[in-house]
């Protein structure tokens, strides 16, 4: 099997070393020369056979739009595009209907595991048709992490159903995310704790909010104790903001992640412990930006 990958950024290129790895040739396209296997989205379509499969990992909006337009007309009946991308789940049939008139198929797969998924593996959720799933198997097998792979996939559903999992998925973050720096926040405040960092590593183990996101807040307080070389501006991408809209769309009550998105506006005005945390939380899953401290 053959995959063709557009954008070889942070995410993209991992992800082309680790299906490289299970053996699947992989030719990736990007406009940076230094990274990128052939120079156009012209010469990745002519590198492949057909049936082709092709994963855009572009960002959302108006580059994946235009990524996708252009190979509409590269591309031929029966190949299939994969958007990976943030796109919101409401683009998605927009672009399946376009690549419908060539007789191409399209899945939309939210993809989370940022800058780590290269050695950790990437939790994967996808929307489109029963086959086109299935073709597309041994790419999502050599992307997701060993174990069980009801445990680090699903097939969501129907076109768009991928990334509106993964919308949701990024708003659930932005509340597990805010939960510890707040908690962080107060022990840093509290004028009783003596070693912060200690007693937030000494979560790590047997108690009931361990995770991940906890163990990389260790890593980030390791790395910048007291997170005085940060700023605690914190951006915020897109899909917080989408998760709330459809919270507020279906009527269904958000507070936590409506108040964690809030945050991060607020996070624009004020320079708080907390908000810094997030931020470094934010750079060590994602590799997302911090702004320096006094910024």
């Amino acid at each position: 099997m053959q995959l063709g990958i557009v954008g070889l950024g942070k995410m993209g290129f991992n992800m082309r070393a680790r299906i490289q790895a299970a053996d699947i040739e992989v030719i990736g396209y990007d406009p940076n020369p230094e990274v990128s296997d052939v120079g156009s989205l012209q010469e990745l379509v002519a590198a492949l056979e057909g049936p082709r499969h092709i994963w855009v990992m572009v960002p959302a909006g108006q580059v994946t739009e235009g990524v996708i337009n252009e190979l509409s007309e590269l591309l031929t009946k029966g190949d299939l595009i994969v958007d990976g991308g943030n796109s919101r789940y409401t683009e998605d049939a927009t672009h399946a209907q376009l690549l419908q008139k060539n007789g191409i198929h399209y899945v939309d797969v939210g993809v989370s595991g940022g800058v780590w998924g290269r050695t950790e593996g990437y939790a994967l959720m996808a929307g489109g048709e029963k086959e086109d799933i299935e073709r597309l198997m041994p790419i999502f097998d050599a992307l997701r992490p060993e174990g069980p792979r009801e445990e680090s996939f699903a097939h969501a559903g129907p076109v768009g159903a991928g990334h509106y999992a993964k919308m949701i998925h990024n708003g659930v973050e932005y509340g597990v995310m805010q939960a510890y720096a707040e908690g962080y926040d107060l022990l840093e405040g509290s004028g009783i704790v003596d070693d912060v960092r200690a007693v937030v590593k000494a979560w790590q183990r047997g108690t009931v909010i361990r995770s991940w996101l906890l163990e990389l807040l260790v890593k980030a307080l390791e790395d910048d104790p007291n997170f005085a070389e940060i700023s605690g501006w914190v951006e915020d991408s897109g899909e917080g903001r989408w998760t709330v809209m459809e919270a507020i769309d279906k009527a269904v009550p958000a507070p936590v992640i409506t108040s964690a998105l809030f945050a991060r506006f607020a996070s624009r005005d004020t320079d708080s412990d907390a908000m810094k945390a997030v931020a470094a939380l934010r750079q060590q899953f994602g590799g997302h930006g911090v702004r320096p401290a006094g910024d």
